[in-house]
């Protein structure tokens, strides 16, 4: 269900991102585009790829919250810092692994590397 919710966020962020793009500007912002009339007029008409902006930017926005909780309903009951305490390695007495496990096989070991589980 996440990986959905996750590709439909994906898609919502392209269309957004495309329909943004194809919409003409209006504002005097950095002074380009538009032309006159701009403050003039109280407001401008709202055109279908206005609608469209928002449409997808509150689709957008219901995705987001929707991944979040699905996060944190994963993760509910643990942190990271309780995980570390948890751990076998962080328990008092153990000691690293000897040296010896941590050096490449010599030569002559014909024996093959299987990862160990302890």
């Amino acid at each position: 269900m996440e990986n959905v919710v996750l590709i439909i966020h994906l898609l919502l962020a392209l269309a957004l991102i495309g329909i943004v793009l194809m919409q003409r500007s209006e504002g005097g912002g950095l002074g380009i585009g538009g032309g006159g009339g701009g403050a003039a007029t109280g407001r401008s008409a709202s055109t279908a790829l206005g609608k469209l902006t928002w449409v997808l930017a509150i689709a957008f926005i219901c995705t987001s919250i929707a991944l979040t909780i699905m996060a944190a309903q994963k993760s509910a009951g643990s942190s990271v810092v309780d995980r570390l305490r948890d751990a076998p390695a962080a328990q008092e007495g153990d000691t690293a692994p000897p040296a010896s496990d941590l050096l490449p096989p010599s030569e002559g070991d014909d024996t093959p590397l299987v990862p160990r589980a302890d």
